[in-house]
């Protein structure tokens, strides 16, 4: 009974599933378990459990409802048609991970940004999901916020007499939102802005990317504060960005060493260090040449590992490039080359999932290059479980092979098996009784519906 009902969940993932298997499994949710999760999951609901979740009782399978970005927005915005409570689920919406959810209809986001409550009004401007379509207009907004919004997040949409409007708005927040847009090309605002954010976080961000004037630039580097930063900016004077090539803050010289006018012998004579564990976010001027293959290709070649990180994050680095930075000697540059490049080299994905220690490696196998042809082969036998389950991904592996790795001492193992369609059903039905394995083996499509209903029916679970 307790391996059933450890496997009862499974079926709320599995994409063969019956509107009837998973309305009985949804039953068994009390809002606090995994059940809602997995549904809200799926690729597709069925339509009487999509009704079933959106009349939930407890809030938190609404809630999931609301956070699934596979749910068809249609259904998510009638949820505000529900318990007053879940108009903030709406306005939140989905958050996919490196991916945008569809938008909500625009009667939704008319019923949310006129919402009573100010809190609903101003998540749904946050939320990623609003169109432009949607935000554009809001420029001329009677609400400071709205506009505010507006300019942060649909700037280059905006008309030139809009953005004219906003640059000159009455409320100081949307005046300095706007300028934070142009000061990139405008000496006047970014002086402007160093001044009005003198003691505001955004100030780095001032520094790092407003264009300074040579005046400004002096005094900045006098006053001696966030020096890093300020060596950062492309348009600070490269002769005053060279006073601090040796200065006694490693930071300092590291940002001074990235810079884009140096050559690779100036690079080499600053005292400079990266080291493995470094979290380094990406060169500005490199990011905002990565359409330029000479930029690229000077960056991929560089001696200088954050000049090349910064290169293996741009989806346009010559293929050529690619294969250099395949074989860097550092695991970053090897593993952005991974995560971004949609060419990265088959065997540097199996190389890095196989012995990088990063929690990134795992996600790795999603990618569209992630080997597959002849893994059986080369892992059936590995002697480590993540090398074995690597052989389930073989088109060519038999359903032989799946069953004796059904049988595996790795429970990871005998997951993938568990969930792998060739597996016989005979085992199929077995592993479902395995208390660490039977979740995944209710999530394989090839479960037979006889079988989903019996171990329903085993655990106790009532019928419709």
């Amino acid at each position: 009974m307790a391996a059933a009902h450890h496997a009862v969940d499974g079926l709320a993932s599995n994409p063969a599933a019956p509107a009837d298997v998973l309305l009985r499994v949804l039953a068994l949710d009390d809002g606090n378990n995994w059940i809602a999760r997995r549904l809200s999951w799926r690729a597709s609901l069925p339509d009487s459990v999509a009704e079933a979740m959106l009349h939930h009782p407890h809030r938190r399978v609404r809630a999931l409802l609301a956070e699934s970005a596979a749910v068809d927005p249609e259904l998510r915005a009638r949820l505000l048609d529900g318990p007053a409570s879940d108009a903030i689920l709406v306005a939140v919406g989905p958050t996919p991970y490196r991916t945008e959810a569809p938008p909500l209809p625009v009667r939704a986001y008319e019923r949310l940004l006129n919402h009573e409550r100010d809190m609903i009004r101003y998540e749904t401007l946050e939320s990623a999901s609003v169109p432009v379509h949607v935000l554009v207009p809001l420029a001329g907004h009677e609400d400071p916020l709205f506009r505010l919004a507006a300019c942060r997040r649909v700037w280059s949409e905006l008309p030139d007499d809009v953005r004219a409007a906003l640059l000159a708005d009455a409320d100081p927040a949307v005046r300095t939102a706007a300028s934070l847009q142009v000061m990139h090309e405008d000496e006047e605002r970014t002086a402007e802005l160093v001044g009005t954010l003198a003691e505001d976080w955004r100030l780095g961000e001032v520094m790092e990317r407003g264009r300074l004037g040579r005046a400004l630039a002096e005094r900045l580097l006098t006053e001696g504060t966030r020096l890093a930063q300020l060596a950062r900016n492309p348009t600070f004077p490269a002769d005053l960005a060279a006073e601090l090539a040796a200065h006694e803050d490693p930071a300092v010289r590291l940002a001074v060493s990235a810079r884009p006018e140096l050559s690779e012998e100036e690079r080499a004579a600053i005292d400079w260090a990266v080291g493995p564990e470094d979290r380094l976010d990406t060169l500005r001027w490199v990011w905002d040449a990565r359409e330029d293959a000479d930029v690229l290709r000077r960056c991929a070649t560089s001696a200088h590992t954050w000049l090349r990180r910064s290169a293996a994050v741009c989806p346009a680095l010559p293929q050529d490039c690619v294969e250099l930075l395949a074989g860097d000697a550092d695991f970053a540059v090897r593993l952005l080359l991974a995560e971004y490049h949609p060419l990265a080299p088959p065997e540097l994905l199996l190389d890095l999932y196989l012995n990088g220690s990063h929690r990134a490696v795992g996600m790795l196998t999603t990618r569209p290059g992630f080997p597959a042809e002849g893994l059986a082969a080369r892992f059936a036998d590995a002697p480590e479980p993540e090398a074995r389950v690597l052989a389930l991904r073989d088109p060519g592996a038999t359903p032989a092979l799946v069953e004796r790795l059904s049988r595996d001492p790795a429970t990871r193992v005998r997951e993938a098996a568990a969930c792998d369609r060739r597996l016989p059903v005979a085992r199929l039905v077995e592993l479902l009784e395995d208390p660490n394995v039977g979740s995944a083996a209710a999530r394989n499509r090839a479960l037979p519906v006889s079988e989903m209903r019996a171990l329903l029916d085993r655990a106790g679970v009532p019928g419709l």
